[in-house]
């Protein structure tokens, strides 16, 4: 089979959507199929790699590093004419994404997108609360024009079905578990950090960005501050709301953003995961936390409602479907597994076993499955046509 995967955002970027769309296509090479990827022609771009169509693009305002594809309709459409693909992925809904479903839709192949972002909530978070019923009809009408829209999450599904989205399939996510793993742990990054032989280090992986509720991470780690006195803050990761971040709290370790052996090292040598994020469509950090071993406080939804386990793998914490969470309890629980070492020590196996079955090479398997159904039901269509 040949699959088109569309994308506006591609490592090295780094960001939950850039590293599972790669993913993806991965997977599905590794199962023999062809994969033409589309996306944007990033700063160290010198030329087309293989079986990649590098389109103009922008960057994002507020995100340094990240980039959104500009309209490339017939571009995309001499391309799939020349060789065209039974099925298409457009995993972003920007300008790009857009254009691969005007292409897809004028030549008949079939497509399915991704709801990776929402973008309704971001609405609410950088003080426009009143956009969010534009955000959410804008991307309804983007997904409802596709066969399928892929979400990660049995709960996201119903969600989006209550909401008038067409046609939701849960597409699970995985972990690499030989990339995260608690044997990772670093005694020599520790001693960097500054900490010494039982002492603790509370992390927080991801972008640093308004959206992802950081002051809560701040007033809880202040919190666990008073029965940890010796603790340490550790932030891998970078954004635009970093350097006030580091302003206001010197004392807090920022490594800036970490990719593969690097980034699992710092995973590893965490002792507590603090998540307070209540816009993500996911989270793949918290299952890269727990395949790592790191007991973890986070939201109960999106990936902690499919995998963390309150009181085994850390804290779920109580939060409603428009996104309002308890703070409280967030705090307390941070302040709780920070004075228990012994329940940190039997979570921390654990939590790898909470993620041990999500496997790569399965969600390719699922992904593959439902592209060729889409790709056969597309194939029939116009059989039936034709007659």
């Amino acid at each position: 089979m040949r699959y088109g995967i569309v994308t506006e955002t591609y490592p090295p970027e780094v960001n939950g959507v850039a590293l599972t769309v790669q993913g993806l296509e991965l997977g599905l090479r590794e199962r023999g199929h062809a994969v033409d990827l589309v996306r944007p022609r990033q700063p160290g771009d010198r030329a087309d790699p293989p079986d990649t169509l590098l389109v103009r693009g922008a960057a994002l305002p507020r995100y340094p590093g990240l980039r959104f594809g500009l309209p490339a309709t017939a571009i995309l459409r001499r391309r799939w004419r020349q060789a065209r693909p039974d099925a298409v992925y457009v995993a972003t809904e920007g300008p790009l994404g857009w254009s691969a479903l005007r292409a897809a839709r004028q030549l008949g192949i079939p497509v399915a997108t991704g709801f990776h972002t929402r973008f309704d909530h971001y609405m609410r978070d950088y003080g426009a609360p009143w956009l969010q019923g534009v955000a959410l009809r804008w991307m309804r009408r983007f997904h409802n024009s596709a066969q399928a829209t892929l979400v990660p999450t049995a709960e996201l599904q119903e969600s989006l079905q209550r909401q008038g989205f067409a046609n939701v399939v849960r597409l699970a996510r995985a972990v690499d578990t030989a990339q995260f793993d608690p044997a990772r742990r670093d005694p020599a990054l520790r001693a960097r950090w500054g900490l010494r032989d039982g002492e603790l280090a509370a992390i927080h992986v991801g972008r640093i960005a308004a959206e992802k509720h950081l002051g809560l991470a701040v007033r809880a780690f202040r919190a666990l501050q008073a029965v940890r006195p010796q603790a340490r803050f550790v932030w891998v990761g970078d954004g635009p709301a970093r350097e006030a971040l580091q302003r206001d709290n010197p004392d807090f370790i920022f490594c800036g953003v970490q990719r593969g052996e690097a980034l699992a090292r710092h995973f590893a040598s965490g002792d507590l995961f603090l998540f307070p994020s209540r816009s993500e469509t996911f989270g793949n950090v918290t299952l890269e936390a727990l395949a790592s071993g790191v007991p973890t406080i986070a939201f109960d939804y999106g990936a902690a409602r499919e995998v963390l386990r309150d009181g085994v793998h850390g804290a779920a914490i109580a939060c409603t479907e428009d996104s309002n969470g308890d703070d409280a309890g967030f705090i307390a629980a941070a302040m709780r597994l920070a004075a228990d070492d012994a329940l940190r020590m039997r979570m921390r196996d654990a939590c790898r076993d909470a993620v041990a079955a999500l496997r790569p090479a399965r969600v390719a398997e699922d992904f593959d499955r439902l592209l060729r159904s889409l790709a056969d039901a597309g194939a029939a269509h116009a059989a039936a046509l034709a007659r």
